[in-house]
């Protein structure tokens, strides 16, 4: 007698516990999100299903005919979260906004509820983290009340969009959708089959009624967005709110939009009475000096498409020990460590092997993209020979482990950006392009020419006038 074949509801099916992507065998790798090990047996084989026509809810018209004025953005009243949203909310669309735990998520939406609630456009604020009068205590301590926005206080689905028919809100605000749960699925709030529902039940509701939705998420201790990737999949703008909490930036960056670029940066100051814009947050990172300082050096990061003047130091002491220290703060250990090697190699500075060295930045600001090079280097070289630099010089380029400086990209913004500020003396890789009026960029193409600038090694060897531009 044959032997019984197994019939689909026996046979095992797997499932990837982090986007939902099932299939019918184990596969080590997730296709849908790429993930390892996340592909997990769970029940019987889908039954293969055939789904008929049915009928449309509207005929498909020619793209031209359709009306692009219910999509334009409308502003949240912040102008600095509008710069990384692409002008504003546009209405229908669904933003996840990720960040640490006391970053200042809460209070940065907080802000935007009240700025937002018009007449015309009514505010929903459902906190499922706190309490009602929690947030109104923020709301008085950073001045967000306003009387055409609501707050309500639930951690059930169902209760939430019953709220969404007696508001009937242009914006909602959810903090956090990892806290609300739907009493018609199984799991704790958080898990991937609640988030899933949660969010889908919030998307449809925006679109079908036109609605701006902003999502508070958590994120993991490497600083992920919590629950399943697919989440990031059905919004339509992911943001990313970091900052240290022990220095008063806040920045968000858009990782994810579907109307607008994604290399936009808007920068925010955390204080006692809330959080604020900041359109020039380049001075949070300068020490403002009378006198040129030994150690010190200025360069120009761009930070997406905004430039922003950050300040470097250096500093080098006798070391007490066999194994001298090298100790980094705001920046990357081993940018630092090969600049020590340049410049002992390249630079002829032998002082630097037997010494203590610190390096840090000012203002809590981290420093990771090549560009600062060059200033990185001129600092520990000004704290060797203890020889400030020039006041009011920038240096921004790439050094090389032959000690050649390196273009980098955006020179012409970091220059204006620079100048805009008063600097007036920048050192630049060769062949930067327009500058400034009324600005000295002297281009260098080693390290040798930029050591140039120190006060000790200008009355040996001066620069050649044809680097030098006006």
């Amino acid at each position: 007698m044959a032997a019984r074949t197994k019939s689909a509801k026996d046979r095992p099916s797997y499932r990837c516990t982090e986007c939902g992507w099932t299939t019918a065998k184990w596969l080590g790798r997730c296709p849908e999100c790429q993930a390892w090990g996340t592909v997990e047996e769970f029940g019987g084989a889908p039954a293969v299903r055939t789904t008929a026509a049915g009928r449309v809810s509207a005929a498909a018209v020619p793209i031209g005919q359709v009306d692009s004025r219910t999509a334009t953005a409308r502003s949240t009243g912040v102008g600095e979260l509008d710069r990384v949203l692409g002008g504003g909310l546009v209405p229908g669309a669904v933003v996840l906004l990720a960040g640490e735990p006391g970053v200042g998520k809460s209070t940065l939406l907080l802000d935007v509820a009240s700025k937002a609630a018009s007449d015309d456009h009514r505010t929903l604020y459902v906190t499922a983290e706190e309490s009602a009068s929690q947030v109104r205590l923020r709301a008085d301590r950073i001045r967000a009340i306003n009387d055409h926005l609501y707050l309500a206080a639930e951690t059930d689905l169902s209760a939430v969009l019953g709220h969404l028919d007696a508001v009937k809100p242009s914006l909602l605000i959810l903090d956090s959708v990892q806290t609300v749960a739907s009493p018609e699925i199984d799991g704790a709030p958080g898990g991937m089959a609640q988030v899933r529902e949660v969010a889908g039940a919030l998307i449809r509701a925006s679109k079908e009624r036109g609605m701006a939705t902003l999502l508070v998420g958590h994120v993991t201790k490497d600083g992920a967005i919590a629950g399943p990737r697919l989440l990031e999949h059905l919004v339509d703008v992911v943001l990313s709110f970091e900052g240290d909490r022990h220095a008063r930036l806040r920045l968000v960056r858009g990782v994810k939009n579907r109307y607008g670029a994604t290399d936009e940066v808007g920068c925010f100051e955390l204080h006692d009475e809330g959080i604020t814009g900041l359109a020039d947050p380049s001075g949070l990172f300068l020490t403002r000096r009378d006198v040129a300082v030994p150690g010190t050096c200025l360069t120009v990061t761009l930070e997406g498409k905004r430039p922003l003047v950050a300040e470097v130091q250096a500093l080098t002491v006798d070391s007490q020990i066999p194994s001298p220290r090298r100790t980094t703060s705001g920046l990357e250990t081993s940018r630092v460590s090969m600049m020590l090697a340049v410049l002992e190699q390249r630079g002829r500075i032998s002082a630097l092997g037997k010494r203590d060295i610190y390096s840090a930045t000012v203002g809590g600001v981290k420093l990771t993209e090549p560009a600062a090079d060059l200033a990185i280097a001129l600092a520990l070289a000004s704290a060797a020979s203890d020889t400030p630099l020039p006041k009011n010089l920038v240096a921004i380029g790439e050094v090389g482990l032959a000690g050649e400086v390196r273009r980098v990209t955006g020179v012409q913004r970091r220059l204006a950006g620079a100048h805009r500020l008063g600097f007036t003396h920048a050192l630049v890789p060769t062949d930067p392009g327009r500058v400034p009026a009324g600005m000295k960029v002297t281009e260098v193409a080693d390290m040798g020419d930029a050591l140039r600038v120190l006060p000790s090694r200008s009355r040996k060897e001066a620069p050649q006038e044809d680097k030098v531009r006006r």
